[in-house]
């Protein structure tokens, strides 16, 4: 019978300690323990040594791909939250997409203002070049 602690082949499942899932994901032990502080991850403790699960590190590699799309911590505790095995995470998947389409179309809206403005500033730099040109010519 397989626990969450033994796999059937009676090995112990994969754990990791906080410098190689820093390494790896190249964030800070400080950005773990953080993680930890806001209860988006939760390694085991033997003592004052953090000792960090499958689930942990699947947690964190969402959490990483959350902040990289834009989304706040509490997005992402909300999402990491509705997994639930006995729908084998439908729910969570859900959810996400809905999220991910509301970011899309956030995305959509700052691409352009990011767009107006390099045009904004394009115009200022041949504005300013030419009355530099004029100024120069006096």
């Amino acid at each position: 019978m397989e626990t969450p602690h033994t796999l059937d082949t009676g090995e112990k499942p994969r754990t990791y300690s906080i410098r190689q899932l820093s390494k790896e994901f190249d964030v800070t032990a400080r950005a773990l323990r953080f993680y930890e502080d806001k209860g988006l991850i939760s390694p085991e403790r033997k003592g004052q040594t953090r000792i960090y699960s499958a689930r942990d590190r699947a947690r964190l590699q969402l959490i990483l791909r959350g902040k990289r799309l834009g989304f706040s911590l509490v997005e992402i505790h909300e999402i990491l939250d509705l997994y639930t095995p006995k729908d084998r995470g439908a729910q969570q998947i859900r959810a996400t997409l809905a999220k991910y389409r509301v970011q899309i179309e956030n995305l959509k809206r700052q691409r352009e203002d990011l767009e107006g403005a390099i045009h904004d500033m394009q115009n200022g730099c041949a504005w300013m070049e030419d009355e530099l040109k004029k100024l120069e010519n006096k």
